[in-house]
């Protein structure tokens, strides 16, 4: 068996059991080819790994009754409103290179405010 295949099979196993552990978890996925996206991870089997992949979608500009944008958001109209769409995606799980978890920080406690007190 040569060092290289057994080498390259650990470390597919090692993707599988980390993809395997944080399974519905927000994730960013790095690919062998250098490009990163993130997603759900939703599937995981020997082979191919199923990922909800995020994209970013714009508002059209032809929504909306243009006299009523003039109306309530001034001569410029309103500022085209952006959201966030989750589309299932199929990927060998020899394409992928890292595997690491979305951060989110989490905010600050709000500061005590020191009420005055009155006896």
């Amino acid at each position: 068996m040569n060092v290289e295949n057994h080498d390259y099979r650990n470390h597919l196993r090692d993707l599988h059991d980390e993809c395997k552990n944080h399974m519905y978890y927000h994730v960013t996925l790095t690919m062998t080819d250098g490009s990163t996206f993130d997603g759900i991870i939703e599937n995981v089997d020997m082979d191919n790994i199923t990922v909800l992949a995020g994209e970013d979608v714009m508002e059209r500009e032809s929504e909306g009754d243009e006299s009523d944008t003039r109306q309530y958001y001034g001569p410029f109209g309103r500022p085209r409103r952006r959201f966030r769409r989750f589309r299932r995606r199929g990927f060998p799980l020899a394409s992928l290179a890292a595997l690491a978890l979305l951060p989110y920080i989490a905010p600050p406690p709000y500061p005590y405010y020191p009420y005055p007190y009155y006896y």
